[in-house]
């Protein structure tokens, strides 16, 4: 699994999201309020973990709250950093999350990537399990 993107296509105008070609031929599509929801800096990453959420999942809706109405994220800035990320600043204002190349392959919202993580989270927690029950 490479980290390093062959080319990275950032459609502002349109809305579209972004789309990597990484360099061992795998296509990442991220939609923009994917990208939004896996912000990965330390305020929303604290909230993710508040709410039990992977990178890119949605906040839970607040029961008995009335939906407000939120305008999709958009960026209004984007810009690398160095050879190794880029940033966006968000059309909500935030731009405090810098999206390593690294970070972007290992949350890739493609089917068989979230199946992938999906599988290596249930051997983490089977791991867990069984060092619990391991006598001391």
């Amino acid at each position: 699994m490479s980290a390093d993107p062959k080319s990275v296509k950032v459609h502002k105008t349109s809305g579209a999201g972004m789309d990597i070609e990484w360099k061992d031929g795998h296509r990442s599509s991220y939609s923009f309020v994917y990208l939004r929801d896996a912000c990965p800096c330390a305020l929303c990453n604290e909230e993710r973990e508040k709410d039990g959420r992977e990178p890119g999942n949605p906040m839970k809706p607040i029961a008995g709250a009335l939906p407000m109405f939120k305008a999709l994220a958009r960026p209004t800035e984007v810009e690398p950093v160095g050879k190794y990320a880029i940033r966006f600043t968000w059309n909500d204002g935030h731009q405090h999350g810098i999206f390593s190349w690294e970070y972007l392959r290992e949350f890739c919202p493609c089917q068989e990537c979230a199946s992938n993580r999906s599988v290596r989270g249930l051997a983490e927690d089977m791991k867990m399990h069984d060092a619990k029950k391991k006598p001391n």
